[in-house]
């Protein structure tokens, strides 16, 4: 069995190595979505190129300086490969013969940046700042890597001593989803290890063998890459959620190990090693089994979700924890068998006194209260409910967070510099208006003559900052021309300015960024507004169809177009428009699944429903300790339902298992100190593997990380509180049971 594995393990490290990571926002949305299918079709005509943008902040930025330093900022950058460079300046050095920073040319640069509201619409001047775009021609996150690492070098040395300036900063999709992919990458390079060492301690701590903790390591480094390896043959990358299922399989792994290895060193006298080992896992297979029967279609759940990382995650998690299934029953035991680990024959295992003393006293104890225990957790899960959903009226429900600022350290120099350019520009949110015509249409004088109007009726829209079309080049280069900024509407004017776009069209590489040069039947409008939640963008669709059926009545030569919208903030919108509705579909379906195994596998019907109460208990206080302490849902903390109560069921499993197995023959309080001496010392260390997992992550660099960490340690703690006092207190209850009666003391002579 061991040899097979070292076999198995070389083609599943190979695919665990290619596990690439991309934390977009387009890999936030599921492939077969409409927005997610438009966006990649327009990405086909268009081309893909990610935009950054560097904003000069100066008392004067026309000042020739300022204006000295920004020319040889923009002329270093304008020769790293694959990026292209766009500003004021940049069109004013192409268009007007060169520039030099002598005050007369400063001043002739101010008149002219200043001359039309053109540049200002577009966020490219303002009245203390200048904004250089740059547009990354970037195929993988390597590629990103090293363009941004170019730029880099270029602007640094202006953001460590940025004189003449006040400031420069620099934001933009590129840097930040290179940051999020440089913090997900350091919090599992500091998590992994911080875990490792967390284990090993424990293992040594509970088992007092070095044997016993090879066996646990092996078994879990082979369940580890081979899940890994699974999500590299399925071609899976890793993403700021899905970073979380190697912890989720590495506690999953480790605590199902805890179950069957402290059943296993309750070595008996008289009985051989090998006679042992096969009845304890005769004894804990069907419990096993079922909890991570349990663990994995729960995560498979997930897979009902709309947002891609987490149907992702919650597949790649049910294929990670059948693997863990597969391990743990045929490779642990080969090595427990190989090492001869210890039982407690030969050395005492800690904890044995504790659990007899807990075993002997809580099943009186919680009988006693159990009229507090099981009101309090029902009022706590019911506060709750009203802190995630609301009560109407009273309480507004739990805020949502889909702003890629708020999953960022506020601390970091990207958050500042990018919370400040959405305070200078006027507008940041992109949506792309798609036009698609016959061949040849888009150059036609009366189709520009009706996009030009267009482009200007959104302008003029409330909602809108800025549109930048096709026309938008042609009336920069009438303004550059001294012919003013409006296009000629007359046929002759038409005419030219149609025979200028071709011309243009072979010339410019940004201009040909909105038009298919190929057939001449495609453009796109690109708008700038500050529209940011997903019902204000179906609201600004609403407006542009109804501009456009305008424009179209107007100018009958728009009529044969097809009009969409699309644009990665409106995808960002709709992933945190569909955040709730995840979180309930994927935990009710999880809840329902997790119920059925307790149905199939307990006949008792007040256990069916009892095994439900600590999960819940530890998860809805989870909540309201979020509200409390000002957390909101995000497409991290969205996931603590499910992998609680996926992760958490095991404990209730082997709980009621042991119990019932007890309870056949004796009674209630028989049943509760079995269970204890059985499986409480277990569930104890177990739970203390779960939450030390995941609280591994409260170094991440990402507050959601940072979050999800210390929140899922959190529930796991109150569930295994749950298991101890209300699980044995609502059976009190639900059964009418009493303590035995105890034998009274004899009397002194």
């Amino acid at each position: 069995m061991v040899g097979f594995y070292a076999l198995l393990l070389v083609p599943g490290i190979w695919f665990a190595l290619q596990v690439g990571q991309d934390d977009s926002v387009e890999r936030l949305v599921v492939r077969t979505d409409p927005d997610y299918v438009a966006t990649q079709a327009f990405a086909k005509v268009f081309g893909r190129a990610e935009t950054a943008i560097l904003v000069a902040e100066a008392a004067d930025p026309y000042a020739p300086a300022v204006l000295k330093r920004l020319d040889d900022i923009e002329r270093r950058l304008s020769e790293v490969p694959s990026l292209g460079v766009e500003s004021v300046l940049t069109i004013f050095r192409r268009t007007q013969g060169g520039f030099k920073p002598t005050p007369e040319r400063s001043e002739a640069f101010r008149k002219f940046a200043t001359g039309t509201d053109l540049f200002a619409r577009q966020g490219l001047v303002g009245e203390r700042f200048l904004s250089i775009v740059l547009s990354l021609d970037a195929r993988t996150p390597e590629e990103r890597h090293a363009v941004l690492d170019a730029v880099d070098r270029i602007v640094d040395p202006t953001l460590m001593d940025p004189k003449p300036l006040v400031a420069l900063r620099k934001t933009g999709s590129p840097y930040i989803n290179s940051y999020f992919e440089d913090a997900t990458r350091d919090a599992a390079l500091r998590s992994f290890p911080l875990f490792g060492a967390f284990v090993v301690g424990l293992i040594l701590f509970l088992y007092r063998s070095f044997r016993a903790l090879l066996a646990f390591l092996v078994t879990i480094a082979a369940s580890l890459a081979l899940t890994v390896g699974y999500a590299g043959l399925s071609g899976d990358v890793i993403t700021i959620v899905s970073s979380l299922v190697p912890m989720t399989v590495l506690v999953t792994c480790t605590a199902t190990l805890v179950y069957i290895h402290s059943r296993f060193v309750e070595h008996p006298e008289g009985c051989s090693f090998e006679e042992h080992q096969e009845h304890t896992l005769a004894n804990k297979f069907l419990p096993c089994t079922a909890s991570l029967f349990a663990t994995a279609v729960g995560f498979a759940a997930l897979s009902v979700s709309r947002i891609r990382p987490i149907r992702e995650m919650g597949i790649w998690v049910a294929a990670g924890v059948a693997i863990t299934w597969v391990v743990v029953f045929t490779l642990f035991p080969a090595v427990q068998r190989i090492l001869r680990t210890p039982t407690q024959q030969e050395r005492k295992v800690r904890g044995g006194k504790m659990f007899e003393a807990l075993a002997e006293r809580l099943p009186a104890f919680t009988y006693r209260w159990r009229w507090v225990m099981v009101p309090a957790s029902l009022a706590f899960c019911a506060l709750g409910a009203v802190a995630l959903f609301g009560l109407p009226g009273v309480v507004a429900p739990m805020s949502l967070e889909s702003d890629a600022l708020e999953y960022m350290d506020p601390g970091t120099r990207l958050a500042q510099d990018t919370r400040r350019v959405q305070h200078l520009l006027p507008s940041l949110s992109v949506t792309e208006v798609w036009l698609v015509g016959p061949p040849g249409s888009v150059v036609r004088p009366e189709v520009l003559l009706g996009l030009d109007r267009f482009t200007r009726a959104l302008e003029a829209d409330g909602k809108v900052g800025s549109a930048v079309g096709p026309t938008t080049i042609l009336r920069l280069m009438q303004y550059v021309s001294g012919l003013g900024d409006r296009l000629p509407e007359d046929r002759a004017g038409l005419e030219d300015a149609s025979a200028q776009l071709e011309n243009l069209l072979l010339q410019e590489p940004a201009l040909r960024s909105f038009v298919d040069v190929g057939t001449l039947s495609q453009t796109h409008v690109t708008l700038l507004s500050r529209v940011d939640r997903y019902e204000e963008f179906l609201e600004l669709d609403r407006r542009i169809t109804a501009l456009w059926d305008g424009a179209a009545a107007r100018d009958p030569a728009l009529r044969p177009f097809r009009v969409s919208t699309l644009g990665t903030e409106r995808l960002q919108a709709k992933i945190a428009y569909h955040l709730v509705p995840t979180l309930l579909d994927s935990f009710l379906l999880t809840a329902g699944i997790i119920f059925v195994t307790f149905v199939v596998l307990f006949r008792s019907g007040p256990a069916r429903l009892m095994a439900m109460i600590p999960s819940l208990f530890a998860i809805l206080a989870m909540f309201g300790f979020m509200r409390l302490a000002g957390i909101g849902l995000n497409v991290a903390t969205i996931l603590i339902a499910s992998t609680v109560l996926g992760t958490s069921e095991n404990d209730q499993i082997h709980f009621f298992y042991h119990f019932l197995e007890a309870r056949r023959k004796g009674s209630v309080e028989a049943g509760l100190r079995h269970t204890l001496l059985i499986a409480g010392r277990a569930i104890f260390f177990a739970t203390l593997i779960n939450a030390g997992g995941f609280l591994a992550f409260a170094l991440s660099d990402l507050p959601p990380m940072r979050q999800l960490g210390i929140l899922s340690a959190l529930a796991f703690v109150l569930s295994m509180v749950a298991d101890f006092t209300a699980l044995p207190a609502a059976l009190w209850i639900l059964g009418r049971h009493k303590p035995d009666a105890r034998s009274p003391a004899p009397a002194a002579e």
